[in-house]
Order: C-alpha cells, then sequence, then structure tokens
C-alpha cells in the first residue's frame, strides 16, 4: 500500500504538534474531556497507533491522532481518536464511524494472531472507543454529536441504527481565566491560540505572575522548546513578523516569562504599519507590497524550515530565488505541516 497520499485539506499543524506530544496529550485528556476515567491519566499511559490507520484513507488524514491509553484501573485499553477542526465539519460522526470500524477490526485481527480463534468465543469483547473532536473555530459547533441523527427514519427504527456521541472540546468555551486556572503548559498554548489579530494582545498582559512561575519551575526544555515552534505557527497565522515572532519565542526557551508580554505594544505598531501598507497599495503602490509579501513569505517559510532541521545552502537558495507569490503560499502550508526536511524536499519538486 502507498502510505504517501496527497491530503488535499490543510490542517493546522500546531494543532497536531499537541497532540503529537505525550505531556501535552495528556494534559488535554485530563483537563478537556470532563471523563472521569482520564482525570489520572499520565504521559506515560499514552501510545500514539496513528499510523496504523491514517494509510487506510483516500486522503492523508495528517491532522487526526489515534491513541491506545493504557487505564491502571482497568484490564482493557482505551482508544482516543482526537480530531481537530477549524470549521463545523457536518459529517463527522460518519468520519468517526468508520474510524471506529477500522480500530475494531485492527484489534481483532491483533488479539487473533495473538489467540486465535478467541474473537468467536462467546467472552470475547472489544475495546471501548472514545471519540474526541477538538475543535478551535470561531462560530458555534452546529453538526450533529450522536450519529443515530445522522440517518433519516431514525425516529422509526432508531434502534437499529448505530448510535453513539463524540466528545467535543471547543477552544471557545474556555475563558482565559479557565485556562490560567490550569496553570500547565497545555494552557499557554491555547491562550495563544485564542488570539484573532493583534488588538487581542493587550487581553494578556494581566496574567498573574504566579501563573508563570508554574511554568518556569516545572516545564522541561524541550517541552518548551516545542511550545515556541507550536505559537510561532500560531503568530505565522496572525501574520506576525518573524522577526517578532522569534523574539517571543525566544522569551519561552529562555524561560524570561515574567517578560513575555512587555513587547505586546510591538505587535500594535505592526498592525499599524500594515494598515499604512494596505493605503500605499490603495495609492498604487502595489509592486512594492507584492515584494514584501514574497521577501516576508521567504523569509516564513526558512523560519519554519529551520525550526525542524537544518537546511542545505541549495535549497535555501532555491526558495530565495522563488518569485511567484502563489508557489512560496503553496511552500509555506507544506512548511507547517511536514515533519523533516527530507519531507519537504520531497513534496515541494522545487
Amino acid at each position: 500500500m502507498n502510505n504517501k497520499i496527497k491530503n488535499s485539506k490543510t490542517h493546522d499543524n500546531g494543532a497536531k504538534l499537541i497532540f503529537d506530544d505525550p505531556i501535552l496529550c495528556a494534559q488535554f485528556l485530563r483537563g478537556y474531556t470532563n471523563i472521569d476515567i482520564l482525570k489520572d491519566v499520565q504521559p506515560e499511559d499514552i501510545e500514539d497507533i496513528s499510523e496504523r490507520f491514517l494509510p487506510m484513507w483516500q486522503e492523508g488524514r495528517d491532522s487526526d491522532s489515534v491513541k491506545k491509553v493504557h487505564l491502571k484501573d482497568y484490564a482493557l485499553f482505551l482508544i482516543a481518536i482526537v480530531e481537530h477542526q477549524s470549521n463545523v465539519y457536518y459529517d463527522m460522526a460518519f468520519k468517526i464511524l468508520r474510524y471506529i470500524v477500522m480500530v475494531w477490526t485492527d484489534y481483532e485481527a491483533e488479539q487473533e494472531s495473538l489467540h486465535p480463534g478467541i474473537t468467536k468465543t462467546k467472552d470475547f469483547r472489544y475495546p471501548p472507543v472514545l471519540p474526541i473532536v477538538y475543535y478551535e473555530g470561531h462560530i458555534e459547533w452546529t453538526a450533529v454529536r450522536n450519529f443515530n441523527e445522522r440517518v433519516y427514519l431514525q425516529d422509526i427504527l432508531g434502534k437499529y441504527i448505530p448510535s453513539f456521541e463524540y466528545v467535543l472540546v471547543p477552544l471557545n468555551d474556555y475563558s482565559k481565566q479557565d485556562l490560567i486556572e490550569k496553570k500547565d503548559e497545555l494552557s499557554l498554548i491555547l491562550l495563544i491560540n485564542k488570539l484573532r489579530d493583534s488588538e487581542d494582545f493587550k487581553t494578556l498582559r494581566d496574567i498573574p505572575q504566579d501563573y508563570f512561575e508554574d511554568l518556569e519551575q516545572k516545564t522541561p526544555d524541550y517541552l518548551l522548546s516545542l511550545i515556541s515552534k507550536i505559537i510561532a505557527v500560531f503568530l505565522y497565522r496572525l501574520n506576525v513578523p518573524r522577526k517578532e515572532v522569534e523574539s517571543f519565542t525566544d522569551q519561552i526557551k529562555r524561560r524570561e516569562f515574567d517578560m513575555l508580554f512587555d513587547s505586546f505594544e510591538a505587535y500594535d505598531v505592526q498592525e499599524t504599519r500594515r494598515i499604512s501598507r494596505e493605503e500605499g497599495r490603495i495609492e498604487g503602490k502595489i509592486e512594492g507590497k507584492i515584494e514584501g509579501k514574497i521577501e516576508g513569505k521567504i523569509e516564513s517559510i526558512l523560519e519554519l524550515l529551520n525550526n525542524i532541521g537544518p537546511i542545505s545552502t541549495n535549497l535555501e537558495s532555491t526558495i530565495q530565488s522563488i518569485t511567484d507569490l502563489d508557489t512560496l503560499k503553496r511552500l509555506f502550508t507544506l512548511a507547517t505541516k511536514v515533519q523533516n526536511i527530507e519531507e519537504f524536499e520531497e513534496k515541494a519538486q522545487l
């Protein structure tokens, strides 16, 4: 089977990085799903088994995560399907149904290989599957959460139609204060992810000092680096200039949380400059703006690539020579999704 399937949908790589990390994933399951048996889940209890299922799709579902969560007080394990959506997806219930069938089919084959004939016995049971949708869109999630409601005549034939709900975790349901009270690394990421424009930066200036003191004391270096990378993705999405992003993420890596939001006034200056550039375009300064966009996009691409590995002089020169904005936009999107430089070069086809 060819695992290198083209994915035509753009997903936020920042969210993927959250669920790829066991510490952040454990914090999410404990603090945001409101499921009692997950309240004590630790990073070491989580096993990522996404690769077993993603190649089975017609498209590569590189934003999805399938986790095997080993519960200490239960003989069976729990599988959590974590989706990250930025828009309402009305066929989510059916998509999850297909995942559930895949998971159980895989489990059945695994058990048969270990204990031939066991799935035909009276006492054989399938593991529970908990579908979770993490939603970070602006508008209310209006898709039905029970698959039964997606089938017509369910009011007459309801008991013969599969019926299950997925857990919905909307980021907008958590206020700034809700996230601050959690005092964990994931809450800082989500605070930044909730920002929609430069004006929103001002709302984070009054975060209490003890919130940052907790992060300074307990966060390992590798996780600070990962948090910086995730937050950089979110800030680039807001068109924050590269130098501003570097300054902000460097402060996180250096554990300078007490100064983290001191430079937010600079973002307001950048917004003023953006408005000025827009006015310049109206006055006919189109060419200069396009050149600025091209230069900025090149810098952003190189910054993203440097975050995932060393890039060759040849690759850097090739990217810097590109003058087509649409091509640069495609490469920027690709750079937010790949896991290493080799994957970028293969898919970029430069």
